[in-house]
């Protein structure tokens, strides 16, 4: 039996996943959270092989959760689901730890065949999202661009980013002209935009 630890903030989604999962002969979906920052507890707590995560969900993206995850417990394979076929997304999950990437319109069928594949040792990437990957290329934004130009989201000022990220006024300033620059935006919030569309922050 392959045991599934499903991980999707939206209860409707989350149960007619784990009904669809339940059809599977030799799947059993043992756990169930609407959280990111709640998947490794619950990794924890029922051992599952498999972690089937959502990428937007409070308390921690499914991205952060899958490198909380394979750092906590590295032989747990992790499926990330989305609704989001953003290919930045796709080289995030990927450099997290995840083991598959999928969007949430492939068939249910694709799903259950993609968690035994991934119990096997495979990869699995859903092949449009991957050829656009290539395409995009990787995100220029550095780690620490991506976090200043994520906090800026809500419009707070440099000055009160700089306090929240303990910064320079300076730094701020100079960390998110750069991401303007990068992102080929004219300001701030244009950049955001452009990066979240992308699937960078």
């Amino acid at each position: 039996m392959i045991r599934v630890l499903l991980a999707e903030d939206q209860s409707m989604v989350r149960e007619a996943l784990a009904a669809l999962l339940g059809l599977e002969d030799e799947i059993e979906v043992i756990a169930q959270v609407a959280r990111g920052d709640e998947v490794v507890d619950a990794a924890r707590t029922h051992r599952p092989d498999v972690a089937l995560l959502d990428i937007e969900m409070p308390g921690m993206s499914g991205i952060e959760a899958a490198a909380a995850l394979h750092r906590a417990a590295p032989g747990i394979r992790i499926v990330i689901l989305t609704t989001f076929g953003r290919p930045g997304y796709l080289r995030r999950a990927m450099e997290s730890g995840a083991d598959a990437f999928l969007v949430k319109d492939a068939p249910a069928a694709q799903l259950a065949d993609a968690i035994r594949r991934v119990l096997r040792g495979e990869r699995v990437i859903d092949p449009t999202l991957a050829a656009a990957a290539l395409v995009d290329g990787a995100s220029p934004l550095t780690a620490r661009e991506r976090e200043v130009l994520h906090a800026s989201a809500d419009g707070s000022t440099n000055a009160e980013l700089a306090r929240a990220l303990h910064l320079s006024p300076g730094t701020v300033r100079n960390y998110l002209s750069t991401a303007i620059q990068k992102t080929a935006a004219r300001n701030r919030a244009e950049a955001v935009r452009i990066a979240r569309e992308k699937g960078w922050l």
